[in-house]
């Protein structure tokens, strides 16, 4: 969590919204165009990147036998995914000299009364993701689609819908928006994909109730188009909230969207239907260079993170999470692999809709003596697993929620598992 300041400003606190702070960043001294980031967390980078990818590959080069234009289709978004990481990780410290300049940067709270508290990070670095994203997916056009082809409509719409959300997350950062008008962001960038989608409308009723519906295929017409709306208003504003520890918003979009690979090449393996494989085939050329690109962000957001990504990414990550489900027609389990968020939007609705008092910051308390976090009263999963657990440090709490977004993840799959065949 951070406090911003810009230049002639006082310092003004963000409501409820997450800003890692570094610990080895610039001296506060040093000019902005002698910033040095500290080199990002490789390691833990890695020991990602081989956790997620290995599973997706092993299933779709080896387990299920996939067509082989597919193979090579995927292959090929791999690759050009895999040059982007590269590309983010030389990006992020240009970039970040030249936000650090424009005065965008913040201050930890969460060490506020230690000499690393006072370090000034720049923030925002989420816009160096979003712009490689963006760069990958249009060049993954030339391989993959055809003038003629059903899907480059609907795969341009979720270009320019995540585009859109980019440029709003940037405006939110640069002007500190109300809580009240973030809410409306998201609507607006979702524009372009509900006025192209030409997709069904239609929802399976479960088998258990079917008989009381009368139906086993449900028409909603407008009223689907509507659940896509508020599916994309959800899941921005939900990456949003659950936040404020060095790596979280990043490391659950990670952990998310390794979830959702392996969920896109399940779904083509065991399905016989080519609509079906061709929705999930799409969903994987869209999440996996958005799972590279914020691999490369977390190495250096990781704690102690050396820049913030800002507004710019959590509503990027949400937006680019919800075109992957709706465009993938797997919106229900998308929001089984939400379980945290939604757990945490629940915990909060009654501080958020201001039904008890709601402060600036619902972080939790910080001990400069022992340097471990406190739990407040606050209802957001932080300060909950903190009045479960028990103090500990901040890395320590980021990683026990972010084993709790894979376990999560992981009773999703097992979920589908038993339920097949009895539910739909």
């Amino acid at each position: 969590m951070d406090v911003r300041r810009r230049p002639g400003a006082a310092a003004a606190d963000r409501p409820t919204k997450s800003r890692p702070a570094a610990a080895a960043a610039a001296a506060p001294a040093a000019a902005p165009g002698d910033l040095v980031l500290r080199p990002p967390n490789l390691r833990v980078v890695l020991a990602a990147m081989a956790l997620f990818l290995a599973p997706f590959s092993y299933l779709a080069f080896v387990h299920y036998p996939l067509d082989a234009d597919l193979r090579r289709s995927i292959l090929i978004c791999g690759a050009i995914s895999l040059g982007g990481f590269f590309v983010v990780l030389r990006l992020i410290p240009v970039a970040a000299r030249y936000l650090l300049r424009r005065g965008m940067f913040g201050k930890d709270i969460n060490k506020k009364g230690l000499p690393m508290g006072e370090i000034t990070v720049p923030e925002s670095l989420g816009i160096v993701v979003g712009i490689v994203y963006l760069v990958i997916a249009i060049l993954f056009q030339h391989f993959n689609f055809t003038a003629d082809s059903i899907w480059l409509v609907e795969y341009n719409a979720a270009l320019a819908s995540v585009c859109f959300m980019i440029l709003l997350g940037f405006i939110d950062d640069v002007l500190d928006i109300p809580w009240r008008v973030k809410l409306l962001l998201p609507t607006i960038a979702a524009l372009p994909l509900l006025m192209a989608y030409a997709g069904g409308t239609s929802i399976i009723i479960p088998k258990p109730l079917a008989s009381y519906v009368g139906v086993e295929v449900l028409e909603l017409g407008w009223m689907y188009k509507l659940f896509m709306l508020l599916l994309a208003v959800f899941c921005t504003n939900s990456i949003n909230i659950h936040a404020g520890l060095n790596g979280l918003e990043v490391g659950q979009t990670v952990v998310i969207s390794a979830a959702v690979l392996i969920h896109n090449v399940m779904r083509i393996g065991s399905s016989k239907d080519l609509e079906t494989q061709q929705a999930h085939a799409f969903s994987i050329y869209l999440v996996l260079p958005f799972l590279t690109t914020s691999l490369a962000l977390l190495g250096f957001n990781w704690y102690p993170s050396s820049v913030f990504v800002g507004d710019t990414y959590t509503y990027f990550a949400g937006m680019t999470l919800a075109v992957v489900g709706i465009l993938g027609h797997f919106s229900e389990t998308l929001l089984l692999f939400f379980l945290p968020q939604v757990l945490n939007f629940l915990c909060s609705v009654p501080q958020l809709f201001h039904f008890v008092p709601c402060p600036r910051h619902r972080l939790p308390r910080f001990d400069t003596q022992t340097g471990l976090l406190t739990g407040t009263k606050d209802g957001n999963l932080v300060n909950i697993f903190l009045r479960l657990f028990g103090k500990c440090s901040e890395k320590s709490l980021c990683i026990r929620l972010l084993i709790f977004q894979a376990v999560s993840c992981l009773f999703c799959f097992w979920l589908r598992y038993m339920l097949t065949g009895w539910y739909k």
